[in-house]
């Protein structure tokens, strides 16, 4: 398994980083402009995805900026529409996405969600999930080259709406993260696929502690391709913006001219990939918690501490079925992934096994209390028929997430 020792010992240039990071980027061959004035206020529908064009490139700008620019249905909705109107219009030959204010995008609104269960309206939760995931997976295989500017907070569906691109441009105010498990959920919108191939098993540990990532972290184990210091973005957009080219090897070096020689801190996990791996190599959660109590012990290693305290708090249930999805993700396609999370969600949302997303959303973002009460409240009390369950179709009429694998085809 690769590992991230050598990753970390390299300088991070963005031209280097776009050739490191090919295993999270399709294969194809085949401008933007500076910061619009915002209205925050303004929530119309059309205005939460703002567009943004030139001759030869489109932008989409993901704007509730009062909501971190958390995905609703209809954003993604748009998105998809815009997405697949700019593939099919041959004068254009870039796309780029970005967000207003403080962050890309935080993700699903989850508080929109856990309200539209509480009134008992399930199908537009699925609604929300079948939409997020199509869209995941025509990013995966879009024609033509995207950029993503992942300035500031980006998670979970942030993520998710982003990383399938061919650029990922990082700056030093980007957080990356999977909080799931905090919310009694799973990663999802395709992070069974991307954190199943990253070096080592820093997925596993990205997946079930929700740890953040900054953008030199990201540059180095090959979630980004290039970094670029947050003053420097308008002139990276109008640099980019004024190509006439779908060319990506032209786009590259475009990039790169606005890159950061950059290396992770002392403190990055990245520097402890051996106890990462040493820990979080094993087949369940309890042993992953004994290897940690183990490490912990030996080592009075404070990052042991924290991670064995991220454990504890999530939900035992979403802990398991995070790491089996992320194990299977290893040897699957995106498209496949993507299936299989379908089918989890949908469970989660229709408390078909337990109530821990509506939970973990009321204590951590709803009522902020911060003390959930996961059902099960253990791991011993977590079975393998529960978390089989939980990757099982709801019943015989409830449709499977259907992707246009025969029109796009998917790529390993």
């Amino acid at each position: 398994m690769q590992s991230l020792k050598a990753l970390v010992g390299l300088r991070s240039r963005s031209s280097c980083s776009f050739q490191r990071s090919r295993f999270l980027s399709h294969h194809y061959q085949r401008p933007f402009s500076a910061q619009p004035n915002y209205n925050p206020q303004n929530d119309d529908l059309e205005d939460q995805v703002l567009v943004q064009g030139r001759a030869k490139s489109r932008a989409s700008i993901l704007n509730r900026p009062s909501a971190l620019n958390a995905l609703t249905t209809s954003m993604v909705a748009r998105l998809k529409r815009l997405y697949e109107s700019w593939e099919e219009n041959s004068n254009i030959g870039i796309v780029l996405m970005k967000g207003s204010g403080r962050a890309f995008c935080s993700g699903a609104d989850v508080v929109t969600l856990y309200q539209l269960i509480n009134d008992g309206n399930v199908e537009e939760c699925k609604k929300f999930f079948e939409t997020l995931y199509k869209f995941v997976y025509l990013q995966r295989t879009y024609l033509k080259p995207h950029v993503a500017i992942l300035d500031g907070i980006t998670m979970g569906g942030g993520a998710g709406i982003s990383l399938p691109g061919m650029f990922r441009v990082v700056t030093e105010k980007t957080v990356f993260a999977n909080p799931e498990t905090q919310m009694g959920f799973h990663p999802d919108a395709g992070a069974s696929y991307y954190l199943s191939r990253l070096p080592g098993y820093l997925g596993e540990y990205l997946a079930l502690t929700g740890d953040k990532l900054n953008g030199v972290e990201m540059i180095a184990c090959g979630l980004a391709t290039h970094y670029s210091l947050n003053a420097r973005l308008a002139w990276v957009e109008e640099r980019v913006g004024k190509l006439i080219t779908d060319e990506p090897s032209v786009i590259e070096t475009a990039l790169a001219q606005y890159g950061d020689l950059v290396y992770p801190d002392r403190g990055s996990v990245l520097h402890k990939i051996d106890t990462v791996d040493r820990c979080f190599c094993h087949d369940t959660v309890e042993e992953i918690i004994d290897a940690l109590e183990k490490e912990a012990a030996e080592s009075y290693d404070e990052w042991c501490k924290t991670a064995l305290k991220k454990l504890r708090e999530a939900s035992p249930l979403s802990l398991k079925i995070t790491l089996q999805s992320i194990r299977e993700g290893r040897f699957q396609t995106l498209d496949q992934c993507l299936a299989r999370e379908y089918r989890i969600s949908l469970n989660g949302v229709s408390k078909r096994v337990s109530n821990d997303f509506c939970e973990g959303v009321r204590a951590r973002l709803v009522d902020k209390d911060f003390a959930p009460k996961w059902d099960p409240p253990s791991l011993a009390d977590v079975s393998k028929d529960m978390v089989d369950c939980c990757f099982s179709r709801l019943d015989e009429f409830e449709p499977e997430l259907q992707l246009p694998t025969a029109l796009r085809e998917p790529h390993m």
